[in-house]
């Protein structure tokens, strides 16, 4: 080969390996440009789907909900706080509250955030007020008026002391456009989901997907994670399996309380060293709820639930079943919920106190028989525990073996949590899991469901001092004084207690599962909501 064309071949292979690099390059730059945008988006594993999210109505997901609709104040550590409303006052006769808007805030949909807005919303929710009897607060509202573009006016039939704190809840006292109203109304739906929220919703996949993205627009400055994905997975293995593959890269406890790894699964991934578990305080109480107006039932009986109450052993559920991460309960409410500190008699596991409660009640075990009988009925309960819940299942199956140490032949069933919560209310049902509202809410909130057909009256009403208890309970929320309010919510405490209708199990706190690189991971006061907005990629 001449040197002429050995230098053109030398240079054209160069001119390749060049062309080939820049390639290689941009490839990769490609590459690092996809893999940072990834990085602004987090997904979490749900068992439910989002559902209607109609914030005036309950079917939908909370903590999604809490990503798109907004109070006029928030709950927080410090007490009530701003939010929607800059600040307030209450009249001295306790009637009439009056709230001062921000004035930089819109919908998503462009629509301007005002008092007409508000006025349109309040009443919304109060033109369907009997689906919100459990809050006592749909009961107390007279009339909302907008005073001036920026002011609204709520006055009430009598002080009411929680006013503030169940404004603050993640439903129904929310916003949504008034563009997405149906005649003016949404108690019979809603034609879209715009509130002024941090995040928006934009795509929504029924029982597959919910895509999120960040509301650059957000009077509180826009979200550092730019898109937030709910992805439908079945709790336990399948939920495990995505997360190592990075399918999802975050779980928490949902808004029923349903775990969507076991503990295990979560130690798995933690002992990989990309994972963090981040833990609230004790947040609420998980419980077996007893119905006691089913008259004609075993469970209506005291005796029977309290040889339930002492035939759990909360301290192997908390140690093995929970391996530590929820501490034993030994009443409704924890230590740190206002107004909780009372006196209340502990019933420890006691297995020969169960079976001497129940021979005292005259239900007789026949040697060999599986379950005892009075008077040719058999002492048989059913419990129902949420499918989606892999330890409410195992703790279902743990207290169905203790039972049937004391003749009681304890029937488990799981099913969606939405059908629990239907059978609460309509009271079919003996025994079913569920918790207390939780830190922020409580005590009021869940002593104020005692009375409502949609919560807990079913539970309440069927024990002897009901007409005593509800008449405490509508006393302790209009008190003004201290004292008095504190006096009347240990009488309250007390009564349940002593009848053993809410028989506790565990203190609950959410659990979050994230990666290492995610950062400023916090809680707010309620089990029912996430600050996603607050959360950021390393």
């Amino acid at each position: 080969m001449k040197k002429g064309n050995l230098l053109v071949v030398v240079l054209s292979m160069l001119m390749l390996l060049i062309v080939l690099a820049g390639c290689s390059d941009v490839k990769d730059a490609k590459s690092n440009s996809a893999n940072k945008e990834k990085k602004t988006e987090l997904v979490y594993a749900s068992a439910k789907d989002i559902n209607d999210m109609n914030p005036h109505l309950y079917a939908g997901s909370m903590p999604a909900q809490g990503m798109v609709y907004e109070s006029l104040v928030e709950n927080t550590k410090e007490g009530i706080m701003p939010l929607l409303a800059e600040s307030w006052e209450i009249s001295e006769d306790g009637k009439i509250y009056t709230f001062h808007l921000r004035k930089d805030v819109k919908f998503h949909d462009g629509e301007p955030f005002d008092a007409e807005a508000v006025k349109q919303n309040i009443e919304a929710v109060q033109h369907n007020k009997e689906k919100h009897t459990w809050i006592k607060l749909s009961t107390k509202i007279v009339s909302v008026k907008a005073v001036d573009e920026y002011t609204v006016e709520l006055t009430l039939s009598e002080s009411y002391y929680p006013t503030l704190v169940e404004l603050s809840m993640t439903r129904p006292y929310v916003f949504i456009s008034p563009k997405n109203f149906i005649d003016g109304e949404t108690k019979n739906g809603v034609n879209g989901y715009n509130g002024t929220g941090p995040y928006k919703l934009m795509d929504h996949k029924t029982d597959e997907y919910a895509s999120f993205e960040s509301n650059d627009a957000y009077w509180g400055g826009a979200p550092k994670i730019k898109k937030i994905t709910s992805k439908v997975l079945p709790a336990g293995e399948t939920t495990f399996l995505a997360l190592q593959k990075g399918e999802v890269n975050f779980v928490f406890t949902d808004d029923r309380g349903a775990d969507s790894i076991d503990v295990e699964a979560m130690e798995q991934l933690i002992e990989t060293g990309n994972y963090q578990l981040v833990r609230s305080e004790a947040m609420n109480t998980k419980m077996i709820v007893a119905n006691s107006s089913k008259s004609d039932h075993p469970v209506s009986e005291k005796a029977v639930r309290e040889a339930i109450w002492h035939s759990i052993d909360r301290d192997t559920i908390s140690k093995d079943i929970l391996n530590g991460t929820e501490s034993a309960a030994h009443s409704l409410f924890s230590a740190n919920v206002n107004y909780a500190n009372v006196d209340l008699k502990k019933r420890d596991y006691d297995m020969e106190a169960a079976k001497q409660l129940l021979e005292g009640a005259g239900w007789k075990l026949e040697k060999g028989a599986a379950a005892r009988v009075k008077d040719d009925k058999t002492l048989a309960i059913q419990l129902y525990y949420d499918s989606n819940s892999s330890s409410q299942k195992t703790q279902a199956e743990f207290i169905q073996s203790s039972l049937k140490e004391i003749g009681i032949q304890l029937e488990i069933i799981g099913e969606e949590s939405t059908s629990i919560a239907k059978r609460r209310s309509t009271g079919d049902y003996h025994l079913l899991f569920n918790q207390t509202w939780g830190l922020a809410y409580d005590p009021q909130s869940t002593i104020s469901a005692f009375t409502s057909e949609n919560a807990y009256l079913h539970t309440t009403s069927g024990i002897a001092e009901a007409s005593e208890l509800y008449k405490k309970i509508d006393e302790v929320m209009v008190s003004k004084d201290e004292a008095t309010r504190q006096a009347l919510y240990a009488d309250i405490m007390t009564i349940v207690h002593d009848e053993a209708v809410f028989i506790p199990i565990s203190n609950g706190s959410v659990t979050i599962v994230a990666p290492k690189e995610i950062k400023d991971i916090s809680f707010k006061q309620t089990q029912f909501e996430l600050p996603f907005e607050r959360m950021s990629f390393e």
